[in-house]
């Protein structure tokens, strides 16, 4: 496994050169980041290049990186994740690119070079708030239409903006600000003498 990972990171490298900003290799895999400049002729050349052939995407999801590392993290906070396959080459690559703007985070789409990745990119602007330019049809997918916010960026809060319930005097369902209260809650550890020894009775 480790010759098949030296030569796809050859391979990438090759292909993709000064466009890599960082290569790194972990627990078998390898993560390629490429600036968002170059993100979609990065992307095509992963899929057209026949030394790399990533012929599918299997997956794209966003990611907010302002919490990792329990604020240790300087860089910038909203990235695209892409998982692609090569059939030809039985190999797997991840693709991340950061979007520029913390504050309208921005990206490329990759619709014209796997059209699969149209939901993907749904969700991750649904959930995250990443903007895909020129992407075909950009709205939500999962909450509400009248959903205010997104809901997996790690500044949302947990009980969320509004609530919803059934108004029988209006006989339709009505949004309300949420009436739970933020709270902290702490698990209460108890260990016994004996906890976790079964040899002792």
């Amino acid at each position: 496994m480790a010759g098949k990972l030296e030569q796809l990171k050859n391979n990438l490298e090759a292909a993709l050169g000064n466009r890599i900003v960082s290569l790194t290799q972990a627990l078998g895999e390898i993560t390629v980041v490429v600036n968002a400049d170059d993100y979609v002729i990065a992307a095509r050349t992963l899929r057209d290049d026949p030394r790399l052939a990533f012929s599918q995407l299997m997956d794209l999801c966003g990611v907010d990186y302002s919490t990792y590392g329990e604020g240790a993290w300087r860089g910038k906070r909203f990235a695209a994740t892409s998982q692609l396959l090569s059939m030809e080459h039985n190999w797997r690559v991840r693709l991340r690119v950061f979007a520029e703007d913390d504050e309208f985070p921005l990206v490329e789409t990759l619709t014209t070079i796997w059209a699969n990745v149209n939901w993907y990119e749904r969700e991750a602007f649904d959930l995250f708030g990443i903007m895909f330019a020129g992407h075909p049809d950009l709205r939500r997918i999962l909450t509400d239409y009248g959903f205010i916010g997104h809901p997996f960026r790690k500044d949302f809060p947990i009980s969320g903006q509004v609530e919803m319930r059934y108004d029988p005097q209006q006989k339709r369902i009505v949004y309300q600000p949420v009436t739970i209260e933020p709270r902290e809650i702490t698990p209460r550890v108890i260990r016994e003498d004996q906890y976790g020894d079964l040899g002792r009775h």
